[in-house]
């Protein structure tokens, strides 16, 4: 079995699975990357190191293997990349292609009303939902806006992103999550942006200052890693709230530092808005041992999350309902330790490279025999099919 991965480029979030790809298949697994890694990325912390890795072919420097790579491989997953010419030729050649897609309709579903839209996904998907035609959704929203365009009925299946995982023996672990009952360590990490509102984490802040003031226990320290155009205003904000002291300001940093703090952290924030496509570094948090709180408009979080279990969801973008759920872990520190844990056994046992490799490629075996058998969760499972408003009602019932 050959199989080509087409992309813009290779990241620290695509690397780990395309290294268990070619671990299970060798010389028979390639990366096609369309452009270079934009500067704004690399200033990030981000490497370009994807470009040397062996089974990586960049279009623009070898056109023609990337394009023979693409056109007579067995399966092709086709990501975002500016070449859809490409996959549209392969597609009409009726071979094997499996998207792999996050939202259609981020800023609203409204948008499908409009009719050049529709014309242009109809030639993108909906022609081709009879077809050997199939969709990896990078998100839980995904499957809702692909049903809005009739496309890929009984074809969408759960998948994501998949950073490095990391593996601790028990006493690697016991020592990294020390809880010594008298300060409680949190994190956010991404770019300081407004969709991912930074902002509520000097709000969340000044909120604590007050609970501990009040004879709250534990001592809390906010740990924010990244940067970006909020930096500057953060800063401020902080200072306006008497809160500097509570609060470390790392800059960007790489992805392995990010890692780092989270290890040594007992709750990571997730505050991004419904723009948030998937939101790796919850992927990473979990891995890290840490409770995490999140907004469930992000697409990771409700593949990811049962909420009570291995975390706690949030409706809406609300920040009262956010700081809500931190207090409440912030007040039950065994229950914030199993949901560390329980978050540590999810992403090691089900959402990581090498699980979803092997799903992949037992899945595929399937469709080239006319069978679809997806798993029963986590990668690879089907996708079910829920409306961004209905999505945190879903979630609580724990469907």
């Amino acid at each position: 079995m050959t199989i080509t991965f087409l992309s813009n480029y290779i990241n620290h979030h695509q690397i780990p699975f395309s290294n268990a790809c070619h671990a299970l298949l060798g010389d028979d697994y390639h990366f096609v990357q369309t452009q270079p890694m934009e500067q704004e990325r690399l200033s990030m912390g981000w490497n370009a190191e994807g470009e040397s890795l062996s089974y990586v072919c960049c279009l623009y420097e070898d056109e023609e293997r990337a394009v023979k790579l693409i056109m007579e491989c067995d399966v092709l997953l086709a990501g975002w990349s500016n070449r859809e010419d490409l996959v549209q030729k392969r597609l009409n050649m009726g071979k094997l292609t499996i998207r792999i897609s996050e939202r259609l309709y981020r800023e609203g579903q409204w948008k499908a009303i409009s009719p050049k839209g529709l014309i242009h996904k109809y030639k993108e998907h909906t022609r081709y939902r009879k077809g050997p035609a199939y969709l990896l959704c990078a998100g839980a929203y995904v499957p809702s806006d692909f049903h809005i365009i009739h496309a890929y009925p009984g074809k969408m299946f759960r998948w994501g992103y998949f950073p490095e995982t990391k593996y601790y023996t028990q006493k690697q672990y016991g020592q990294m999550k020390r809880e010594d009952g008298r300060t409680a360590e949190l994190v956010w990490a991404g770019r300081f942006i407004p969709l991912k509102h930074p902002e509520y984490m000097i709000r969340l802040a000044r909120a604590l200052k007050g609970r501990t003031e009040n004879g709250g226990d534990e001592q809390v320290h906010i740990h924010m890693a990244g940067g970006g155009e909020m930096e500057e205003e953060l800063k401020a904000l902080a200072k306006e709230y008497g809160v500097e002291e509570m609060i470390t300001f790392y800059g960007f940093q790489t992805p392995e530092q990010v890692r780092g703090i989270m290890e040594r952290s007992h709750i990571h924030i997730f505050t991004s808005n419904y723009l948030e496509g998937w939101g790796a570094v919850v992927n990473e948090a979990m891995n890290s041992g840490c409770a995490v709180v999140a907004n469930v408009q992000a697409g990771a979080v409700p593949y990811l999350i049962q909420h009570g279990k291995n975390g706690m969801v949030y409706p809406d973008g609300s920040y009262e309902k956010m700081e809500e759920a931190v207090c409440y872990l912030l007040e039950h520190p065994k229950e914030r330790m199993e949901m560390g844990k329980e978050a540590y056994e999810t992403i090691t046992s089900k959402w990581n490279a090498q699980h979803a490799a092997k799903e992949l490629l037992r899945v595929i075996e399937g469709l080239q025999e006319g069978r679809i058998e997806p798993a029963k969760e986590g990668p690879l499972s089907l996708a079910p099919v829920i409306s961004p408003s209905q999505m945190y009602r879903w979630m609580m019932k724990g469907d």
